[in-house]
């Protein structure tokens, strides 16, 4: 869509040849801006409800801080994952604001701080090892707009420590769980609980769990109906979905 095609739209809406609605409806299609590199998405929020997110990995420093950059320049909150320091330097640079987060390995510009979930969001680690997942998740449904809460290292090799936060967990209106080794845990909690539960196998675990593996195809063997799953260490993709659902 042209900024032409665009007045023509609006002056539509003016004189009342088509309503607001059906205008929102045709711009939920509007063109991307295209670097070469990347086409860059500026209207998923408008057609999604949810703004693009960079994925880091694979990219190089000046790929990721020109499309964060580009992002940034629109508007509204920009994510991106997977990221490393090289990454962050570089899109510093031109986004001062921006901010880097460790153990997610996040870059994130946090600009609008509206919650648009219903509730809170209860991000759940089995083992300190699986936190950088867990921290993904976090970061991903804070950018969103969620209320998140983390309980970490409540795993199955201590149930009590779950158990103590059971109140936390009955709070909450969705629940992610990161878990590697065999598992365990997301089942746990979904038979503890009456809300969504998001399972993430994580890469933890000796040489049988064969990297994330063993713990998915336990999730996806869940005698907790109310359990679904993710890729391994998908924090991102768990994160989304939890807020998708928190806006319901």
């Amino acid at each position: 869509m042209t900024p032409e095609s665009l007045r023509k739209l609006f002056e539509q809406v003016r004189r009342g040849k088509i309503s607001a609605d059906e205008a929102v409806a045709r711009m939920r299609h509007m063109p991307f801006e295209d670097l070469d590199f990347a086409k860059v998405d500026h209207h998923r929020r408008l057609r999604a409800g949810m703004p693009e997110v960079v994925l880091a990995e694979g990219k190089t420093p000046r790929q990721v801080a020109t499309i964060f950059g580009r992002l940034a320049k629109a508007g509204g909150n920009v994510l991106a994952t997977r990221a490393t320091r090289q990454h962050f330097a570089a899109v510093r640079k031109s986004v001062r604001r921006a901010e880097y987060h460790e153990l997610a390995r996040a870059i994130v510009l946090q600009r609008d701080n509206s919650k648009y979930g219903k509730g809170t969001i209860a991000v759940v680690s089995a083992g300190t090892s699986d936190i950088p997942v867990a921290e993904e998740a976090v970061i991903t449904a804070e950018v969103m707009g969620n209320d998140v809460e983390h309980l970490y290292d409540v795993g199955v090799a201590g149930i009590h420590r779950l158990l103590a936060h059971r109140a936390a967990l009955t709070e909450a209106r969705v629940v992610i769980v990161c878990a590697g080794m065999e598992g365990a845990l997301p089942s746990v909690v979904g038979g503890l609980l009456r809300v969504p539960v998001i399972a993430v196998p994580t890469s933890v675990g000796y040489g049988a769990s064969f990297k994330g593996l063993a713990a998915l195809l336990g999730m996806l063997n869940s005698c907790a109906s109310n359990v679904s799953v993710v890729n391994i260490d998908n924090g991102f993709g768990a994160g989304y979905v939890a807020s998708m659902i928190n806006r319901l």
